[in-house]
């Protein structure tokens, strides 16, 4: 099976999976159950290599949760990607560091985590997306693995021409 992810994503379903990580990686810090940072990071691994489609959290976000909340919100798929694969890479250094025995080390980097995932799950401020639009702009990434993310212009007219839409039905 080929390693995909969807495009577009739910926002909903990434805000949800967001708020599941923050609970799992905010009882870690509490118990001190930093074996638990093997599980979280094995649930990045399978959200960057399949999208939701083998992720636990994944699946309750996208099955479960996210329809409950409304309409899906349509965001572009390689920034999400792009900001699992960070989530990944800093769980895998905090289950290292809980391993190889350094606690203080685990819990920073599991503290990092808590603050991505409370920006993304409670103000929509996705850390990652943020930071694949710069490497964008600065050329790191190329245009063609997002072309969405490349035409922000056209997203902008897209969205203001919705809400102006909106306000004009509201007001009918």
């Amino acid at each position: 099976m080929a390693f995909d992810f969807p495009n577009p994503v739910n926002e909903l379903a990434a805000r949800t999976v967001a708020a599941l990580v923050l609970g799992s990686a905010l009882a870690i810090l509490a118990t001190g159950a930093g074996w638990a940072l093997w599980a979280l990071a094995a649930g990045f691994a399978l959200r960057v290599g399949w999208g939701p489609r083998f992720s636990p959290y994944g699946l309750l976000a996208t099955r479960v949760v996210a329809p409950r909340l409304g309409p899906p919100r349509l965001v572009p798929g390689p920034p999400k990607r792009f900001a699992q694969a960070i989530g990944l890479a800093v769980t895998l250094a905090a289950a290292l560091a809980w391993s190889l025995g350094a606690p203080v080390a685990a819990a920073v980097l599991t503290g990092v985590l808590v603050l991505a995932a409370s920006l993304e799950a409670v103000l929509g401020l996705c850390l990652g997306c943020r930071i694949f639009a710069v490497l964008m702009r600065v050329g790191l990434v190329p245009a063609s693995v997002c072309k969405a993310c490349d035409d922000v212009s056209g997203r902008l007219r897209e969205r203001s021409a919705a809400l102006r839409a909106a306000r004009e039905a509201e007001a009918a």
